[in-house]
């Protein structure tokens, strides 16, 4: 049979060489590659259900603030974009134009979307007449295609997956009220879910979005130093509204524009994930989110002792299953050893090892994947077991990310602390008005955000 050629690929150590390092562990567990169209990525099974996982999540989120999911064109009319001055300049590096199609030029070229805030608007225009639309909140889970010149798997890449909330108000306080709800959404789904500690700020105005009031963003940290932005949620003010010509007719039957907000978060998470969680075994997945949270490895030294076990392994997966854990039983052929290394490198968060002495003392031993560490425990109670092994695993990752996270944020008094701060991979962090940002591009960092106590985040970032 034909094997995956990076099935067996040795990862590379972090402290040799941290890109290498996060490439391999990608391709050591098959979450994605490389794809023939230069700059784009495919995603494989083991990659896509954690995808699937994160927009179970989050989409459960957004439908309790009341968003409703809808679908737009890939394809925009290039004058949309024209639309909204500073949109436009924006984005206009990183646009793919259609120019032809159907074996002839095109009278009106299409741009393929980079993100949709234009043809949501003209759709908003059409949409929304009266106060009583309003608010009206649409989410989309979609592609966007930004033409990436240094492409690394999920951090950047030429298409990639998303979600795109766009919603309209009518008043300046509700619209930025709701962009910072959004925000506490991706931020408790990050630390909760995905077990990232995270900054939550505002965007400076150099560093906001193109055609945006207020752009509002949460910055991890990996393991190397650097910041990486994971989802951002923007106050776009009444700047699309004006350019669309958006208008409600309010109590008073006076025309209004309304107030928008667009918020989004891709599959940039899972990168973030692998480069704040895993290690030179490879991948480690927080078990909430976590596509298989329990993989079973069957002992055994003759075909006897095969059938046997195997059918046990295979009762415990079904009580498994029933206590909605997701579980797998692995049993190919091959020494144990290899089965342990196979699954530690995909990021399983717990493994049991079943073989005839622990089916004879009604056993199973649990072995975690953050820690390594082993515990024996009686069938009878393996339920309650794993429960608490994987919360205590959440726990642990979050426990971990979040030292790592507040031992490396340095408190600097003036630009020479900060810049001694960021030459030593760490995060810097200082008030706003002794801030030179024009400085601190001179050494390759930004700042990340501005906190709520008026402090700023300085970092190196992806």
């Amino acid at each position: 049979m034909k094997t995956d050629k990076t099935e067996n690929k040795k990862i590379t150590p972090r402290s040799e060489d941290f890109s290498q390092w996060y490439l391999d562990v990608i391709q050591a567990a098959g979450l994605a590659e490389h794809a023939p169209v230069k700059g784009c990525m495919i995603i494989k099974p083991n990659g896509y259900a954690i995808w699937e996982n994160i927009q179970a999540n989050l989409d459960a989120e957004f439908k309790k603030k009341g968003v409703r999911n809808a679908y737009f064109p890939l394809l925009i009319p290039e004058k949309f974009l024209r639309k909204e001055a500073q949109h436009v300049k924006g984005f206009a590096p990183e646009v793919a134009v259609v120019t032809h199609a159907g074996g002839k030029k095109l009278e009106e070229p299409y741009v393929i979307r980079p993100t949709s805030e234009t043809i949501i608007n003209d759709s908003f225009a059409k949409w929304i007449q009266s106060h009583r639309d309003l608010p009206l909140l649409i989410n989309q889970w979609c592609n966007v295609v930004r033409w990436e010149l240094r492409p690394r798997l999920f951090l950047r890449t030429t298409e990639f997956l998303w979600q795109e909330g766009h919603t309209a108000h009518a008043t300046e306080a509700e619209a930025d009220d709701f962009a910072n709800q959004m925000l506490e959404v991706y931020k408790n789904f990050v630390q909760d879910i995905l077990a990232i500690p995270v900054y939550a700020g505002l965007k400076t105005e150099s560093e906001k979005f193109a055609g945006a009031d207020k752009t509002y963003t949460i910055e991890a940290m990996t393991q190397d130093g650097k910041a990486l932005q994971m989802a951002t949620s923007h106050n776009l003010g009444q700047n699309f509204a004006k350019a669309f010509d958006i208008q409600y007719m309010d109590e008073n039957n006076s025309p209004q524009y309304v107030w928008q907000t667009s918020w989004g978060l891709s599959t940039r998470t899972i990168g973030g994930m692998i480069m704040v969680h895993s290690d030179d075994t490879g991948l480690i997945l927080p078990p909430r989110i976590a596509p298989l949270k329990v993989i079973i490895i069957p002992i055994w030294k003759n075909d006897a002792e095969k059938d046997s076990v195997i059918g046990q392994a295979g009762k415990l997966a079904e009580g498994i299953k029933e206590a909605n854990i997701s579980v797998k039983v692995d049993e190919t052929d091959g020494r144990p050893g290899e089965k342990y290394f196979n699954w530690e490198r995909q990021g399983v968060p717990l493994r049991i090892e079943l073989g005839p002495k622990e089916i004879s003392d009604s056993s199973a031993v649990l072995v975690r994947r953050d820690t390594g560490a082993k515990e024996t425990v009686k069938t009878d109670s393996l339920i309650k077991a794993l429960a608490a092994a994987l919360d205590s695993i959440q726990s642990n990752l979050l426990e971990r990310a979040r030292l790592y996270f507040d031992s490396n944020t340095i408190d600097a008094d003036n630009m020479a602390d900060l810049k001694k701060a960021i030459g030593s991979g760490n995060f810097a962090r200082m008030k706003r008005d002794l801030l030179d940002e024009k400085e601190i591009k001179e050494i390759s960092a930004t700042v990340r955000c501005v906190l709520a106590d008026g402090n700023v985040i300085v970092a190196k970032a992806y």
